[in-house]
This record gives C-alpha cells, structure tokens and sequence, in this order.
C-alpha cells in the first residue's frame, strides 16, 4: 500500500506538479486549497506526511501548522513546508527561521519556491521510511 500525502497549497499549478511529483513515485495524493480544507481533510483522511503551503487564503498554512502541531492526535504528521515566503534580504530559508520564534516546533523539512525535484523527493523518502502506511 502506498503511503498518502496531503498537499496544501492555493496556487493550482503547484498543486498539480505536486501531485504528479508524488503520484509518480507511487503515493496517493488529497489535495486542498487553505488551510482550513486541509484541516478538515487532514482530520478525516490521516495523511502520513502533509505538503503546506504558508500564505493562503480563509485560514493560512501557519494557523494550520499550529493547530496540527497542537492536536495530539495529528502531532506526530510529518509535515514539509513548501513556500515562496522567504525572509529578509531574500534568504529562501527565512520562514523556517521566523517559525523558530514562535514556539512551534520545527517542520520535518521545508523548500523554498520553486521546488527542486529530487532533493524534495529525497526528503519524503526519508521522512515515510519507517512511518506505518495507510490502508486507506
């Protein structure tokens, strides 16, 4: 059984290349357009690893970030931040260092936007190795 994998994300057309990125490599793929459907299909659906985009409209993807960090039945979903926010001076690595002060726990990985292929794919290799798949 393959391994599924949520994505969050507004912009259609990164949802769309991420959902052939993964369905390539043989996972299943939900998607959802903010933060707050991806709440609800997170909550429903129990994704191994989740996808998030931050700036998104209705609920973003820090607020979705948070409550999935809170909820002791969700904590432990591994989650990769995918972003085209980044921080001063154009570091594309600034939203992981702005969530360092919020007193919210790291994600397992973030990248920035535009994504690279294979390290992206590395890294949910790693982060599925050793999870309990779904049966759904």
């Amino acid at each position: 059984m393959e391994a599924t994998i949520l994505i969050v994300d507004d912009e259609a057309d990164v949802r769309s290349y991420l959902e052939m990125l993964l369905r390539d490599e043989g996972y299943r793929t939900l998607s959802a357009v903010d933060g707050e459907s991806g709440l609800a299909m997170l909550r429903a659906e129990r994704p191994a690893l989740v996808v998030l985009d931050i700036s998104m409209p209705r609920s973003s993807g820090t607020r979705l970030y948070r409550e999935l960090r809170a909820d002791p039945a969700l904590a432990e979903t591994a989650v990769v931040i995918v972003t085209a926010v980044t921080g001063y001076g154009g570091d594309p690595y600034g939203y992981e260092k702005f969530l360092e002060g919020r007193h919210v726990p790291p994600p397992d990985a973030f990248f920035p936007k535009p994504i690279h292929r294979e390290p992206f794919l590395v890294r949910v290799r790693e982060l599925l190795a050793g999870r309990t798949v779904d049966a759904s």
